[in-house]
């Protein structure tokens, strides 16, 4: 796996819609109840506007899933913490 630092949560396996990054390490990676976040596998979808959108999509056994719309992409993030709830909380409608 490769990491932008030792101390970051932050696990860089794949590329990142734009918006994606500076997202993750301003709103998230502070975050004392996140261990650890995983970016998944951009996919192309039909939007076609330029907002950046994060919406929590459901809870897993390690954690949350995000999904997070961009300029004609979408991309799965996967958050590992021990207090989905309260994240879900705190992003609201992002």
């Amino acid at each position: 796996m490769k990491h932008r630092a030792k101390s970051s949560k932050i696990k860089y396996e794949h590329a990142m819609i734009k918006g994606l990054r500076e997202f993750l390490e301003r709103e998230l990676e502070p975050i004392e109840y996140i261990s650890a976040i995983f970016p998944g596998e951009i996919k192309k979808t039909r939007n076609t506007a330029d907002s950046f959108k994060v919406k929590f999509q459901y809870q897993t056994k390690t954690g949350a899933k995000l999904l997070v719309y961009g300029p004609g992409a979408v991309q799965e993030v996967f958050i590992v913490t021990n207090q989905p709830e309260k994240l879900k909380e705190k992003l609201g409608d992002k």
